[in-house]
């Protein structure tokens, strides 16, 4: 992409060595300092040095280079999740760093949506070279085959991961065209390390949304078949595992609509089993839901350690998005800076029941001795100090609402309402729990699943997801981008189950209709299509 992120073929090689080259560390911690003392003939000589460039495939995941060459968390650190809720209605921006993002006020300059892009492909950009460079070692000998195809799985699994990224916010959804021929995102395969090769790829174009799918399932089942079960006990949920990327395939072919693929990936997760609990088989990492809803988060360093956290990106005390950036920074009240506050439109939400386990366990409000609360908080991120919370990218409870609503589109309403209640139920009170009279018609469950969606990953950037997939159907979630309101509400607003009846003072963001706006996707950043001309004549519309 942009020459400074794929490499100024005047000035390529530092940018070489300490973006994309030297990767990692072989201590606990994935994103750890990377170690760049070796050149990179040297990189690949011996499988410990292998090791430590796949692991750099998951520090530039953790932190590729905000537009100040800083780490702001980008793209996987904190953003994406940060990103993915400050384009929803759920969680509100106080004004701040992503108030441009929550506004809707973007355009192809500004910062936020500039360092997705480029970190992204930064992040693919290292995956692409470390895969091709351990197969080069292979050939030559100095790793063994079966190391290779594993770290070249883990680098698909991360290149997928971002294509996926990339995808629901530059381009519109799966089911915008028949056949998805619609625009997607540049597909690249091929590191660029070179000047040779930027010159060569510098004026490459837009893949069709299709496309983009077809890689991503192709290096998703290349990495299910080559990836380890579990990785050692330390690693285990921060490493690509073959559970991992199953997980993610419901994700995937969710957007795409092919809820028959849904079901047969969850399948393999334990999701077709007739009981009222539900476990995946320990050969594809034996996950299971807590107990309790605050399981994957109960404490500092919960989220590193649970069974129902399947794939996260690390953040250690040495290497992380900092002040300005950490998801325990934004998210959580004082000592954090409380910039990420739950919005009063999902609190008063009537599918969100008063007594629900999550409004007591997994928020908390800003109230304090002879201070009156104004704000509640997500309470998933436990240290502001130190900004060591793992940022979690899929857990055991995703995958069975993917599977609950897949099977609910087709037909099942029997097993969907079991996987919806495995992950409802231990929240609620026996009282409010869903049986098959809560849903007169199928729509009715397909929404119960919705609104679940919303209220289980509240603080995971997950309802941009959403947002995105369901804005076509126009069923089940807004036409567009919600109205939202702003950061003036007031504490006595928030009415927990009452519905909310406020001022929406940020505009709806439609996506079909008379008042059609081409903000419900990002632009093409500037930075890209200055340096690509083929690219700045495929920018989105309206940009």
């Amino acid at each position: 992409m942009k020459n400074k992120y794929f490499i100024n073929k005047k000035a390529w090689v530092l940018p070489l060595l300490g973006l994309m080259l030297f990767a990692g560390s072989c201590k606990k911690y994935t994103d750890i300092v990377p170690d760049n003392t070796f050149a990179e003939d040297d990189a690949y000589s011996n499988p410990q040095r292998a090791a430590l460039a796949i692991t750099g495939v998951y520090s530039a995941a953790q932190s590729s280079p905000y537009t100040d060459n800083s780490n702001r968390g980008y793209p996987f650190g904190a953003a994406n999740t940060i990103q993915g809720d400050m384009r929803g209605e759920d969680m509100m921006a106080i004004p701040s760093f992503f108030l441009v993002t929550y506004e809707n006020s973007f355009d192809a300059t500004t910062a936020n949506n500039t360092a997705l892009w480029t970190s992204l492909y930064a992040t693919i950009n290292r995956a692409n070279i470390v895969l091709t460079k351990l197969k080069e070692a292979a050939a030559a000998g100095t790793i063994t085959t079966d190391v290779a195809t594993a770290g070249e799985a883990e680098c698909r699994f991360i290149r997928a991961l971002s294509y996926h990224e990339l995808l629901i916010h530059f381009a519109r959804p799966y089911n915008e065209t028949t056949g998805a021929t619609h625009q997607g995102v540049v597909l690249r395969t091929v590191g660029i390390n070179t000047p040779e090769l930027v010159e060569q790829f510098k004026n490459e174009g837009r893949s069709t949304v299709k496309q983009g799918y077809d890689l991503i399932l192709s290096d998703l089942d290349f990495a299910e078949t080559n990836l380890a079960a579990q990785s050692t006990a330390s690693l285990r949920i921060t490493r690509a595992t073959k559970g991992a990327a199953v997980a993610l395939k419901t994700r995937v072919k969710l957007h795409m609509g092919d809820y028959a693929g849904v079901i047969t990936e969850g399948a393999k997760l334990g999701t077709a089993a007739t009981a009222a609990t539900f476990t995946a088989p320990t050969a594809l990492g034996g996950y299971a839901l807590t107990a309790t809803p605050d399981g994957p988060f109960a404490s500092v360093g919960a989220n590193y350690g649970n069974t129902e956290s399947i794939f996260s990106i690390e953040n250690s005390t040495i290497r992380n998005a900092g002040t300005n950036g950490s998801l325990s920074t934004m998210y959580s009240k004082a000592p954090g800076r409380a910039l990420a506050v739950i919005s009063p439109i999902i609190w008063n939400d009537p599918s969100w029941k008063a007594t629900d386990l999550r409004r007591t366990l997994l928020a908390t409000t800003d109230a304090a001795t002879g201070v009156a609360a104004k704000y509640y908080f997500s309470a998933k991120y436990k240290d502001p100090a130190t900004w060591t919370d793992a940022n979690p990218i899929i857990r055991y409870a995703e995958v069975l609402l993917n599977v609950s609503e897949a099977y609910a589109r087709t037909g099942n309403t029997i097993q969907s309402l079991a996987l919806l209640n495995a992950v409802r139920n231990r929240s609620v009170l026996a009282a409010d729990r869903y049986t098959a009279a809560s849903f007169p018609a199928t729509t009715n469950l397909i929404q119960g699943i919705i609104n679940e969606r919303r209220i289980e990953f509240l603080g995971e950037g997950k309802r941009w997801m959403d947002i995105h997939r369901l804005a076509k159907e126009n069923l089940y979630g807004p036409n567009g981008i919600p109205a939202k309101t702003s950061s003036t509400v007031a504490f006595s607003a928030y009415n927990a189950a009452a519905g909310y009846t406020g001022a929406r003072a940020i505009l709806a963001i439609p996506y079909t209709g008379a008042n059609t706006s081409f903000r419900f996707i990002w632009p093409i950043p500037t930075v890209e299509t200055q340096a690509n001309p083929v690219l700045a004549g495929q920018q989105n519309p309206g940009y």
